[in-house]
């Protein structure tokens, strides 16, 4: 018998053969599945793109010329004469004149428009658009302020290969991939020579990659440099070009590619990279940015042009030679291109957005109606109430306002800014550092908000009959009372004052006078009113909550007073406007919400005794930064031992709240007047508000009277002062200044005459 190979060897090869042919069979048909359950349908988790609120132009605007051209340049336009094309903008005169981009908004797209601005004493004053004779404004796009994204933080502006310059198509494949058009997904004979570079290093120096290579790398695979992970590659780019034509990979491949890092954000994709080093569309990139764009694919860290300019010019002018080599660009272009500067912006803002703690809050009110996976996902397109303007002058009030009252650097603060008549937040300063996404103190930061809370006592009082002239008793608690609530208050200043004017207890602030008033009122009385504000947290009922010994946020503090601020009527602050899908299509709008109004007469009189605060009370020193005849209501707030400092108010047009104080809850003597009224004088100054006027509602009407006593006075009381009533509620007795008791009814028809008289 002639020797061999023995049958059941031959037999067990044969089986280990079939074996790892099926297991082969079956990791190519996995790894198939995985190429085109990705690859199909919704490629990319894209980020939901944030937005502040569009630039509203019409007659009367409070906008100068020199912030209009901050916003345009801002959101990309560009100087040119004779505005050649939508996006750009030129002086004429001195006004402006400028062309309008389409943009999709929630409500609507918004085509191209020529328009002609002028501009008298600091305001437009006249909007012409072209062919529009009636037209009463235009809207300039919003700002893009950031994104909500996946935990990888990828971000991406899509773009569609047939808005691809073909300029910038031709160099990729120069410099990547000169065969792409003629591969099936991999090169063999580079890969050889990759393989042998690879074991002679023995390391993996050298890829050898096609354009579908990479992109499989970056789109499936991890960052490893191992064979396994090589073979992976090469078998992957294989079933995709099987799959899937040339101009769909380099479309996906345009989109992919990772092109450098703005802080934790990472940037792909040409589009997003346009943007990114030179704050323009690619559409409108020339022959050297388009070159930069591809020099940087080699290594985005290594060439950045911000950092290694003399790298990454180096890397360009080398492109520029392969394009001209190619035949892309002449010779004379090429020299044009290559004598061009980098052109490279200023490094934009960093990290995820410039305003964390306002897309915090947009996003904690997003997921009322949107899942998490949709924000960092879906590629919504969010737009929101943030005005970039309000928002700076926010940021430069703290940081001022904190450097002069604690140079040392150990003190936190919070500030909002909301639109009076809207409840629209305008501005949210969540620390020190604006920039820094850390502990939101606007939104988190809930703490002992001290005499904040008064109004609202107040306010119950005065629907409950009491006047602002009512007398008030600023004196301790008797003995017995204190023992039985376990607590003996005192005012700030060491002092009783006695009988007192409700207003006036407000203005000064008298803890004696308010916890006398909370007792008769009962603490119940207080919550309801509360909660009727806005604040719908639970809150302790205890005799302490007249004091304002409740924790509450700088947020629930801008709900209770943008109330206050809207006559009555409880208007939630809110963040979005509206949202639309990637496609632009809308999805959402979030119109102007008012809950159950308040009693509009007793809210007119306690913002009456809030202006008095301004005025002559607690927060007179709001005088340094802002003009009195503004008339600004506002309260001052500080905690025990002075670990808190607050303030609250309004003007005409905004509402606003500042807090400072320490993360560490340290008492540091801190005081409302001193250390957060600064914060919120300094950014409110920076805003030019309006007059506060509010309009008396019916049943209201304004007797003189005599503050000693809360009585009628005349001309002959050297003390009066005039203040409104509701009806039913007017003093029917004079004071003994103004004769005593009440006259017969011819004196009281003369007394009445001159009480009006000047």
């Amino acid at each position: 018998m002639k020797a061999g190979v023995p049958r059941h060897w031959r037999r067990g090869v044969a089986v280990l053969a079939l074996l790892a042919v099926t297991a082969l069979g079956g990791w190519v048909a996995w790894l198939d599945q995985q190429v085109q359950s990705a690859f199909e349908g919704r490629r990319w988790a894209l980020p939901a793109q944030v937005y502040a609120r569009p630039l509203t132009l019409y007659p009367g605007a409070p906008i100068s010329r020199k912030d209009l051209e901050t916003h345009l340049e801002a959101v990309g336009y560009r100087r040119a004469a004779g505005i050649p094309r939508p996006g750009t903008f030129e002086r004429l005169g001195s006004g402006l004149r400028l062309h309008t981009r389409a943009f999709a908004f929630w409500d609507g797209v918004d085509a191209p428009r020529r328009v002609v601005l002028a501009w008298s004493g600091g305001r437009l004053e006249r909007v012409s658009v072209q062919g529009e004779p009636e037209a009463p404004g235009v809207r300039i796009e919003p700002r893009h302020i950031g994104g909500i994204f996946p935990a990888a933080r990828e971000d991406r502006l899509l773009v569609r290969l047939q808005d691809v310059p073909p300029e910038l198509v031709g160099a990729l494949v120069a410099v990547e991939d000169r065969e792409f058009f003629r591969h099936h997904g991999v090169r063999p004979l580079a890969i050889v020579r990759a393989a042998w570079a690879n074991l002679r290093a023995g390391r993996v120096v050298q890829g050898g990659s096609t354009l579908t290579q990479q992109l499989v790398k970056n789109f499936y695979l991890d960052r490893r440099r191992t064979l396994g992970r090589k073979l992976k590659e090469a078998v992957m780019a294989l079933l995709l070009e099987a799959h899937y034509d040339k101009p769909a990979i380099l479309e996906a491949y345009l989109n992919e590619i990772y092109l450098g890092q703005d802080g934790a954000r990472a940037i792909h994709g040409f589009g997003l990279a346009a943007r990114f080093y030179f704050g323009r569309d690619l559409a409108d990139l020339d022959t050297a940015r388009l070159a930069l764009l591809v020099a940087l694919v080699k290594g985005p860290s290594y060439y950045d042009p911000r950092r290694h300019p003399e790298r990454a010019r180096a890397r360009r002018d080398w492109v520029i030679e392969r394009m001209r080599a190619d035949g892309l660009i002449d010779d004379h272009q090429a020299l044009v291109a290559r004598n061009a500067p980098l052109g490279v912006v200023a490094r934009p803002r960093r990290g995820l957005t410039p305003y964390p703690a306002f897309v915090d809050l947009v996003r904690r009110q997003l997921r009322r109606d949107y899942r998490e996976s949709d924000l960092t996902g879906e590629g919504l397109r969010i737009f929101t109430t943030l005005d970039p303007t309000v928002q700076a002058a926010a940021e430069v009030g703290v940081r001022e306002g904190l450097a002069a009252v604690d140079p040392q650097g150990h003190l936190q603060a919070a500030l909002l800014v909301s639109d009076r008549a809207t409840g629209e937040v305008l501005a949210v300063v969540g620390g020190r550092d604006p920039r820094y996404p850390g502990f939101n103190r606007a939104l988190d930061a809930r703490r002992p908000v001290g005499s904040l809370i008064k109004p609202a006592l107040y306010l119950a009082a005065l629907e409950a009959g009491y006047t602002l002239a009512t007398p008030l008793r600023d004196a301790p608690l008797p003995p017995a009372e204190a023992r039985a609530v376990g607590w003996s208050p005192r005012n700030y200043d060491g002092r009783a004052h006695g009988d007192v004017p409700l207003y006036r207890a407000l203005a000064h602030s008298y803890n004696l006078a308010t916890v006398r008033l909370g007792m008769e009122l009962g603490v119940d009385r207080l919550v309801e009113t509360l909660r009727r504000l806005g604040v719908h947290r639970e809150l302790p009922a205890y005799p302490a909550l007249f004091l304002g010994a409740a924790n509450l946020s700088p947020l629930e503090i801008l709900q209770m007073y943008q109330t206050l601020a809207a006559e009555g009527f409880p208007t939630p602050p809110k963040a979005v406007l509206g949202v639309t899908d990637r496609a632009g299509r809308p999805l959402a709008r979030y119109p102007l919400a008012v809950g159950d109004p308040l009693e509009a007469k007793a809210v007119f009189l306690v913002t009456h005794a809030l202006q008095a605060v301004v005025r002559e009370g607690t927060g007179r020193a709001l005088a340094r930064w802002l003009d009195p005849s503004l008339a600004v209501a506002g309260k001052t707030g500080t905690s025990n031992d002075g670990r808190d400092a607050w303030f609250a108010g309004f003007t005409g047009d905004k509402v606003a709240v500042a807090w400072v104080g320490g993360d560490d809850n340290q008492a540091t003597g801190l005081t409302g007047a001193r250390h957060a009224l600064p914060l919120w004088g300094r950014t409110l100054a920076a805003l030019h508000p309006q007059p506060l006027e509010p309009v008396p509602p019916p049943g209201v009407e304004w007797v003189w009277v005599d503050p000693a006593g809360g009585l009628r006075a005349d001309r002959r009381c050297p003390e009066r002062v005039r203040l409104p009533f509701a009806q039913g509620t007017v003093p029917s007795d004079y004071a003994p200044c103004a004769g005593g008791a009440r006259p017969a009814l011819w004196r009281r028809g003369w007394n009445w005459l001159r009480e009006r008289l000047p």
